[in-house]
């Protein structure tokens, strides 16, 4: 530190040194004692201003990015808290410049004494002890003291030792109190990023089936991900999906995608024209307002009856179709990316393509696919995503994603994008309908087929989750073959009651087996087999009782004989398992 005096200083007797002490530990035991530093920084201004007999003090602190010196603590007749001056003016300014402590005896002789302060309160400034407080090179403000009201009220070498000490102290308080804040800012901070990436994983579908037809898999580059997908069934049987990315990074993109996505689903469930949908979905973003922040985004709907699916693409990637001869077809956008105006499509919504996927995959990926570069910084590309797709053909879409990202993303490299990637392709176990009636049969009890004889030939593993499928199923060939709505929904709701019988009390909800599902029409009649392959049960015991016994069970069959016009068990011609003969007149 650099001494700077004005005049000569007259010898005089150093307090006790039990006094100094007394005075550091009790500085240290305000620092050390509270978290709330403005009240201990006035605290500890208070036992200076006292020990060292000054009639005033004022603690400044450093302030916008350095550039302003402002009043945190005072002490005496005149309250300056709060007054800001220009860091580097007046003598407190030159003391946190120089890093030194100054003493000025008679502040009439130093030109850098500003007396504005005194102008504007009436204070009278005779003399000035003032010391940055710093650490090392790091200075983030000073301590004044004026006016000496003992001795021969001019401060003295021992008082700005004395300063100089309680200054480094507080400065080295304020420095860790701020450090304890970012801290605590930076941990509230990582709390809510995890609670954000917790959220937008609940936003993303659960993992199906393996061999569901639409499977996607999401792997953010931070904590929160601009990117999403989602997969959701409809009443029909269809499955809607969509494949997003959202322009930017950090929570402003994340909030955005979870805006979209929200939006997506819940309008979703009633609009199933992809093009339309996407224009309420734009509309809808345009008037709330993105900050300038826009999403591509692939939308489309799932056919499983005719294996196709109807997409609309606004801006985003274009989608692949694997076909399987090992060539591939990719559906370049047609409109521009949500969220940038209202007026870039016409009132028929975004453009929608119907793809038939004939056998193959559909891929819908996010531009962190496509992007990803490796250790040589090659990029990947089209190309190379086509690559990986032929090498990864023969496992199951759900299993095939996970490889392909163990592929991309291997070792501790940090993604320099979100990765996203949605499939759609049918089980290789589901022909379409029309298919060779012997082709694809179910070999696994995990597989489901679907094959014509007569109107419909339906097999399906005995559990709940097959259950839509069944129904979506029954009420297309129904109404298909001359069923009316009412003769139709009455049909699926046997049907669906029978399978449950099957599931519940045959299989007892163990899927270990089949439900075998045959429909034919007999003239004006509509004829329906429902088979199993557990061991037989009793048609006394399942059969319906007496609708006045209120026990619970036993009232599916009763059900299902006010659904259609006879219900009978009958044997199997193996003598194994149990089958359900149901007939219903169609009108």
């Amino acid at each position: 530190m650099t001494e700077v005096s004005d005049s000569s200083e007259p010898r005089r007797a150093a307090p006790p040194l039990s006094d100094y002490l007394e005075l550091l530990a009790g500085v240290g035991q305000d620092f050390a004692a509270s978290l709330d530093v403005s009240r201990t920084l006035q605290r500890a201004l208070a036992r200076i201003a006292n020990h060292l007999h000054a009639e005033a003090a004022s603690l400044f602190l450093l302030e916008r990015d350095d550039e302003q010196l402002t009043c945190k603590a005072c002490e005496g007749p005149v309250d300056i808290k709060g007054l800001c001056i220009p860091a580097g003016q007046g003598i407190i300014g030159r003391a946190v410049n120089d890093n030194a402590c100054q003493i000025v005896r008679d502040v009439r002789l130093d030109p850098d004494f500003a007396s504005t302060v005194d102008n504007d309160t009436g204070f009278t400034t005779r003399s000035i002890l003032c010391a940055p407080m710093s650490v090392k090179d790091r200075c983030v403000g000073a301590i004044e003291l004026i006016n000496k009201t003992s001795g021969d009220g001019l401060f003295s070498e021992q008082d700005r030792h004395v300063l100089q000490s309680m200054a480094s102290s507080a400065a080295l308080a304020i420095i860790n109190a701020r450090l304890t804040e970012q801290l605590i800012e930076q941990e509230t901070l990582r709390r809510e990023l995890e609670l954000a990436a917790e959220i937008q994983r609940s936003l993303l579908p659960a993992p199906g089936d393996a061999s569901f037809p639409v499977c996607g898999v999401n792997l953010p580059a931070r904590s929160v991900s601009g990117d999403f997908y989602d997969i959701f069934p409809l009443a029909d049987g269809r499955i809607g999906f969509n494949v997003g990315d959202v322009s930017g990074k950090g929570i402003n993109a994340a909030l955005l995608m979870a805006k979209t996505s929200s939006l997506y689903r819940c309008l979703g469930k009633e609009i199933d024209h992809p093009g339309e949908l996407l224009r309420r979905v734009n509309a809808e973003l345009c008037d709330t307002g993105t900050r300038g922040m826009f999403v591509t985004l692939v939308g489309g709907v799932y056919d499983p009856l005719r294996d196709s699916v109807r997409i609309a693409n606004a801006g985003h990637e274009p989608p692949l179709l694997c076909l399987p001869d090992g060539t591939y077809r990719a559906y370049p956008a047609q409109a521009p990316p949500l969220g940038i105006a209202l007026d870039l499509v016409g009132e028929d919504g975004y453009p929608v393509i119907e793809i038939g996927l004939e056998g193959g995959c559909l891929a819908v990926f996010t531009d962190g696919i496509t992007e990803w570069k490796d250790r040589r910084g090659a990029m990947l590309g089209s190309a190379g995503l086509k690559r990986l797709l032929l090498e990864l053909a023969p496992l199951l879409p759900a299993q095939r994603l996970i490889a392909l990202l163990e592929r991309l993303h291997c070792g501790d490299a940090p993604l320099h994008d979100d990765m996203t990637m949605l499939l759609v392709q049918r089980a290789s176990s589901l022909p379409r309908i029309g298919d060779d009636p012997h082709a694809g049969q179910c070999e696994t009890p995990n597989a489901a087929t679907l094959r014509m004889r007569d109107i419909a030939s339906l097999r399906v593993p005995a559990a709940a989750r097959w259950l839509k499928l069944v129904r979506a199923l029954l009420s297309h060939v129904t109404l298909a073959n001359g069923c009316s709505s009412r003769c139709s929904h009455d049909v699926v709701l046997a049907v669906d009651e029978a399978c449950q019988n099957v599931i519940r009390h045959a299989y007892g909800h163990e899927a270990c087996g089949d439900i075998q599902i045959d429909a034919r029409c007999n003239g004006a009649v509509l004829e329906l087999d429902i088979s199993d392959f557990a061991p037989q049960v009793d048609p006394a015991a399942i059969g319906p009782r007496d609708l006045d016994d209120l026990r619970p069970g036993g009232l599916g069959t009763h059900f299902i004989s006010e659904c259609v016009d006879h219900a009978e068990f009958v044997p199997t011609e193996s003598g194994l398992g149990n089958r359900l003969w149901l007939s219903k007149t169609i009108f």
